[in-house]
């Protein structure tokens, strides 16, 4: 029996379909979701949520939240989703180059740094998700 699927972000739905798992960051790790899962409220880390379905992998990046797990359906309710595959590489780097400015100047400013390493680590994710996707292509499992 396949699972439900659902990953909004205030301003989209970014994915609604049957999978037969999910892998997401949890607050305090990663947490792994199959059909039948106990219900289940957890809020969400930065990391890689990655959604198997046959024999094909897709990933998104994802930057907290909060998830509800079903018998039957999983609602991830993320504050943002980007799928690897949508994610502009040069756009990720250049976020990078901005937050690492921002820390920069933020140590001698007494500036937001943790707005600062929240947007490096956004970054690097987005990054490490786009590059692997070039070098991989779509995954097929088996």
């Amino acid at each position: 029996m396949p699972l439900q699927l659902e990953i909004v972000t205030p301003e989209r739905l970014a994915f609604s379909d049957t999978v037969d798992s999910v892998q997401l960051p949890g607050y305090e790790g990663e947490l792994g979701v199959l059909p039948h899962h106990a219900p289940l409220l957890s809020t969400l880390g930065v990391g890689e949520l990655r959604i198997r379905k046959g024999d094909t992998e897709e990933a998104f990046a994802i930057v907290g939240g909060f998830l509800q797990v079903r018998p039957d359906k999983v609602v991830v309710m993320a504050e943002t989703a980007d799928m690897a595959s949508e994610i502009d590489l040069e756009k990720a780097q250049e976020a990078r180059r901005e937050a690492e400015r921002a820390l920069e100047v933020g140590f001698h400013e007494g500036a937001d740094l943790s707005a600062a390493r929240a947007a490096l680590q956004q970054a690097l994710l987005r990054i490490r998700l786009a590059e692997r996707r070039h070098r991989e292509g779509p995954r097929r499992r088996g």
